[in-house]
C-alpha cells in the first residue's frame, strides 16, 4: 500500500532539510511518547547507514522495528527502510527548492507485508485507504506548518 503527498513550505530548503533530519529530536520525541529507541550504528555524522531499533506499543501490542537510513543527500533527499516482524516500510522524502524561501516537500510511504497475517491485515486496511490517506496528508501538512512556524520564529 502506498501513500504520497506534497507540501509547499515557506522556508528555505536547507532549513526544511535540517528540521527533518533532527534525528536526536525525533528520538527524544519517540521516547516521550513511550517508545524505546536504541541507536544501532556508531556514526557521528548523519548519513546512509544510520540505524535504530524501536520498541513501542501500537494497537494494544508491543511492536519491534528496525529502521535504517538508506539514502542521505542534503538538502535534496532522504530515504529509510523500516522492518518489523510482519511489515517492510519504505519512506522517501524529496526536497525541491521552489525559490530561496519556498520548499516543496514530497513524501512517499510504501508498506509491504512480509507474512500471510500481515497481508490479510493490509488487505483489510485497504478498504479504508481513503481515510488513511487523508490522515497521512493531514499529518504531513501539520508537520509542514510546524516547520514554517519555527522558521518564522527564528526570523524574529
Amino acid at each position: 500500500m502506498k501513500f504520497s503527498t506534497k507540501e509547499d513550505i515557506e522556508a528555505p530548503v536547507a532549513f526544511v532539510f535540517a528540521e527533518l533530519s533532527d534525528f536526536d529530536g525525533f528520538e527524544r520525541g519517540a521516547m516521550r511518547r513511550g517508545a524505546t529507541v536504541k541507536r544501532l550504528d556508531r556514526r557521528t555524522e548523519p548519513g546512509a547507514g544510520m540505524s535504530w531499533a524501536l520498541e513501542f506499543r501500537w494497537r494494544g501490542r508491543e511492536r519491534k522495528m528496525v529502521t535504517d537510513m538508506t539514502a542521505y543527500d542534503p538538502p535534496h533527499a532522504m530515504a529509510f527502510l523500516a522492518e518489523s516482524a510482519g511489515f517492510e516500510m519504505v519512506l522517501g522524502m524529496n526536497f525541491l527548492e521552489m525559490s530561496r524561501r519556498r520548499t516543496r516537500l514530497a513524501i512517499e510511504l510504501e508498506i509491504k507485508p512480509r507474512t500471510l497475517a500481515s497481508r490479510i491485515m493490509l488487505q483489510s486496511l485497504k478498504l479504508g485507504k481513503a481515510k488513511l490517506t487523508r490522515k497521512f496528508v493531514a499529518r504531513v501538512r501539520v508537520a509542514a506548518e510546524e516547520i514554517e512556524a519555527r522558521h518564522l520564529k527564528q526570523q524574529g
